[in-house]
């Protein structure tokens, strides 16, 4: 039997460079007790949390592998929601940065999220068309409410009513009661795409802004339970006699809907009937107004009003945001009395009676534009909080990774809006495309298009910022006090380091320049570019005439040019520096002699450019990396193909060999980095992070570390680590997943015997949920053997069964304290989805268990949770089998008496601790918890026990 080849893991690092992902939103959280206001912005697959005084970060919520797409902050307590790209959501504690509560019901990215006015509700909408009402309280979800055809953009809560309003890119809204769980109302109005709405007025009015320029203005009038009884105690009186008109349109889920003329024509053609039977069913109604445009012709982003209900602030995806003025009552009433006495006197000469009754409020006059705003970048997303009475402080997020902040102050009829100032000067604006590392590994470079940064390698800092042209290669100079860059318009930038300065610029080809490449012996460089030239440069050291100064400084100096055919994109010396390799236009790789220029070898076998290439540090192996998604590993004796692999799904666009080994690594544009070993051409490991396609990657000198840069804006670390990595358990790994994948490709619960198609089961099939279920199949079986084990011992009189393995691991002192304890210890949002999945052979066994937990009063709440729902699903097949009788019997008499004892135990601790407050307020006249918010549902659950013994 052979030696296993083993190898280390490489295991992701740090995350550096990124300041904002574009996928998420920005949140605003007020300061409390003397603390100053923070943002929360979503980082890839963190949340970060800046500090709006000192402008620096102050808190990071670690997410795992998936990116952040909504965030939404908790109204009564000190929690984040965060929504994710596969359809997670994480609930945060923003005191211990903690996760405490986790969600799985979406199939997509999460795309809005909202709390109830009491913070103990959160609702969820997503790519997946579907809406998702959570508990945060028992932390699982309710239902899932199924209507909308297309991604849900926004969700929100009526504040005193059991209503919810989405909005979706099928172009409805809908309102959807949640006490019957139907949408009974959807707003058709519409011709493009809605991307969000506000509820102003006391929640008398919506505003709705979609893919065009108008803001559309809708008027609700709730249907009070008065009006209701009137209208039951009309339907028996008999109507006037008129003709039929047909039944009122409805969509394809059976909603009904208004148009803003199908409605007057209904509603005028309905008898009596017929409009008392609707407005009874409808709770509400919503009629269009009309129209308020904005500026922009851009599709709208975000709206945004502020908590006194002044202004409303929006911006669609340009640079401008724009401010509309929302009057209140008494200044539109100051204003139809103005109208009304111009009214008068323009007819006060001619005698004329004035009929008043014309003069109206318009929609223009209740939302009037006031003024726009313009950014120095376009606009993702922006969010405020009052900072004082007639202020708002504001945090404006940009798509160039870029955030910023400032303040409106308020006045009577205008708006004023402070120098914004940047939140974080680290990151770039654009896609990093080149990354180097320095030779003694404590310096990171990455350029850009617009500027190069260099970064501490400890601790992730940007140390220094250069400008330059847009930069596409990269290197550091030998003695890493200078580093050169190679940009698209052929020029080669010369940096000087500890100066700061930038050397000099030149003229290097005509076109891009793609690559460069350092000469082994450290005397040089070499360039290719896109006028089919490969240039040679040394380096000089000349008297700096230009400062009048005596010491030298560095320069390139031309020595040689290689004329080539096609277009060269990549340059690789190796490191005996006998050769040269070039990769052309052409899909071919060309190999000369470095000191004659001669041609040696061409390699072809590549059906798109070779976009990539490295040489192995023994000069026997060349790796290229090519758009056509392959990677070939060539021997450079005879230029022989030794192996070709089908590396990415998509173009690889960086590859690099770990100094002193055949191991390399590859990037490519599907987001992933792979370890390969080139002897054996195996894949060793894939690193998956990126949410972006890879741009470019180095590796340390010493092979420890690898950087990566994508197009999510971010910098990302990959360290060696001491851990072995065996291939045949790596592939097992992925088997294993794929295996679980197949299982969960209709991840939507199924319910037997559910009928509706719009309302279903909150939670989704997922691994662990299916672990779960397993779990208490496997406690259901122990314990049957056990319970089985000490019948037998006591029948014989002897001494009791050693308990099982597993019982000893859980610590359970009887086979029922097993059972328990394994269902405690599965996740309360996976509870309902592992019993649902339960075999209804198990059902029928796990019974008898939970009725001998309630008669021994254990666990009373959650025995009661899980009895309910195997009851509910399994109800047919449970009472048409006569032998559950028996069980049913038991579990009725057992499930009364120990929720009444819970109750009893609940309310006379209540009052204990009553008593308790007003004895201690009384003897030390003090008031406790004076400053508490009553409100706060959540702590109540987590209220102390008073133990009377």
């Amino acid at each position: 039997m052979g030696v296993t080849k083993q190898y280390l893991r490489s295991a992701p690092g740090p995350v550096f460079g990124v300041v904002a992902s574009q996928r998420s939103n920005i949140i605003l959280l007020p300061g409390a007790k003397g603390n100053s206001a923070r943002c929360a912005v979503g980082a890839c697959e963190n949340v970060y949390i800046y500090d709006l005084a000192t402008k620096e970060k102050v808190l990071t919520l670690s997410g795992e592998k998936y990116e952040v797409t909504a965030l939404v902050k908790s109204p009564q307590s000190n929690h984040l929601a965060v929504g994710y790209m596969d359809g997670s959501i994480h609930i945060f504690s923003l005191d211990t940065c903690e996760c405490e509560v986790t969600f799985q019901g979406h199939k997509s990215a999460i795309t809005c999220m909202s709390y109830d006015n009491s913070g103990l509700r959160l609702v969820s909408g997503s790519k997946d068309t579907d809406v998702i009402i959570w508990d945060v309280v028992s932390e699982a979800g309710l239902f899932r409410l199924k209507g909308h055809k297309m991604e849900i953009t926004q969700v929100s809560f009526l504040k005193n009513r059991e209503i919810l309003v989405t909005s979706s890119k099928d172009t409805f809204i809908k309102f959807w009661d949640l006490k019957t769980q139907h949408c009974f109302y959807t707003v058709v109005g519409h011709r493009t795409e809605v991307y969000g709405f506000l509820l102003l007025r006391n929640e008398t009015r919506l505003v709705s802004g979609s893919a065009d320029s108008e803001l559309r203005v809708w008027d609700i009038h709730y249907i009070e339970s008065e009006d209701q009884t009137e209208v039951e105690d009309d339907k028996f009186q008999e109507p006037p006699t008129k003709k039929q008109r047909m039944a009122p349109k409805e969509d394809k889920t059976g909603d009904r809907f208004d148009d803003e003329d199908e409605e007057e024509e209904s509603i005028d053609g309905k008898d009596e009937e017929e409009k008392a039977a609707d407005e009874a069913m409808r709770i509400l109604t919503c009629k269009k107004l009309g129209s308020v445009m904005r500026q922009g012709r851009s599709r709208l982003v975000t709206l945004y009003k502020d908590p006194q209900e002044q202004f409303i602030f929006c911006h669609g995806t340009d640079k401008n945001l724009e401010v509309f003025e929302l009057p209140s009552g008494e200044d539109l009433n100051k204003l139809k009395a103005k109208r009304i006495k111009k009214l008068r006197k323009k007819h006060l000469d001619s005698g004329e009676d004035v009929d008043t009754s014309c003069v109206k409020v318009r929609l223009q006059d209740e939302i009037k534009h006031l003024q726009t705003f313009r950014f120095s970048d376009k606009l993702w997303c922006v969010s405020g909080c009052p900072e004082s009475i007639n202020q708002i402080r504001f945090c404006a997020l940009f798509a160039s990774n870029k955030l910023e902040t400032g303040l409106f102050t308020l006045s009577k009829h205008d708006i004023a809006m402070s120098p914004v100032v940047p939140l974080s000067f680290g990151g770039h604006r654009t896609d990093v495309r080149t990354v180097s590392f320095s030779s003694d590994n404590t310096t990171i470079l990455s350029a850009s298009s617009e500027e190069a940064k260099l970064w501490n390698r400890d601790s992730l800092q940007c140390v220094h910022t250069f400008s330059c042209d847009y930069a596409l290669c990269s290197l550091f100079v030998t003695g890493d006090k200078h580093f050169v860059i190679g940009t698209k318009n052929g020029k080669l930038q010369l940096f000087d380091i500890n100066q700061g300065t930038l050397l000099g610029s030149f003229d290097a080809h005509v076109g891009a320049l793609w690559s460069i490449a350092a000469m082994p012996d450290k005397r040089g460089l070499v360039s290719g570019g896109a006028d089919h030239d490969v240039k040679f440069w040394n380096y000089e050291l000349v008297s700096d005439s230009k400062n009048n100064l005596q010491h030298k400084v560095l320069t390139l100096e031309h020595t040689r040019t290689l004329k080539m055919d096609e277009d060269v994109l990549c340059l690789k010396f190796t490191p005996d520096q006998r050769m040269l390799a070039v990769s052309l236009l052409d899909s071919t790789v060309k190999i000369f002699f470095t000191d004659t220029l001669k041609f040696f070898i061409s390699l072809y076998g590549h059906k798109l450019p070779v976009v990539c290439m490295d040489i192995s540090y023994d000069s026997t192996l060349i790796v290229t990396g090519s758009a056509d998604r392959n990677i070939k590993i060539w021997g450079l004796d005879f230029g022989d193909c030794h192996k070709s692999i089908f590396a990415h799904d998509e173009s690889v666009t960086c590859i690099q060999f770990v100094p002193k080994t055949h191991l390399f690594f590859s990037g490519g544009k599907d987001k992933k980095i792979k370890q390969w070993d080139a002897d054996n051409f195996e894949s060793v490991q894939v690193l998956g992070g990126h949410h972006g396609e890879v741009r470019c990657m180095a590796i340390s000198p010493t092979g420890n570390t690898v950087v990566s840069a994508s197009r999510d804006k971010s910098l990302r670390l990959w360290e060696k680590t001491e851990e072995p990595l065996v291939l045949e358990e790596e592939k097992e790994m992925e088997r294993e997943k794929d295996e679980a994948e197949s299982l969960l490709q209709n991840g939507e619960e199924v319910v037997p015997g559910e009928t509706t198609e719009e309302v279903k089961m909150a939670g989704k099939k997922t691994v662990e949920t299916i672990k779960g279920t397993e779990r208490i199949m496997e406690a259901i079986e122990i314990y049957e053997e056990q319970e089985a084990a000490i019948k037998e011992a006591k029948t014989k009189t002897s001494a009791p069964p050693a308990p099982h393995p597993m019982m000893v691991a859980y610590r359970s002192e009887s086979p029922v304290d097993f059972v328990l304890e394994t269902i405690r210890r599965i996740r309360a949002s996976e509870l309902m989805g592992a019993l649902l999945s339960l075999p209804f052979s198990y059902v029928s066994r796990l019974l008898p268990v939970l009725d001998i937990c309630l008669s021994h009063r254990r666990e009373t709440e959650l025995v009661c949770k899980c009895l309910n729902f195997l009851l509910k699903i399994h109800h047919g097949e449970i009472t048409s089998n006569p032998s559950h009788w028996s069980v049913l019997e038991k579990l009725k008499e057992h499930t009364v008496l120990a929720v009444q004892l819970q109750r009893d135990l609940t309310a006379f601790n209540a009052a204990g601790l009553a008593f308790l407050r007003k004895h201690i307020e009384e003897s030390k006249s003090i008031r406790l918890f004076a400053d508490a918010t009553v409100s706060n549902k959540k702590k109540k659950k987590k209220k102390a026990i008073l133990v009377v013994k």
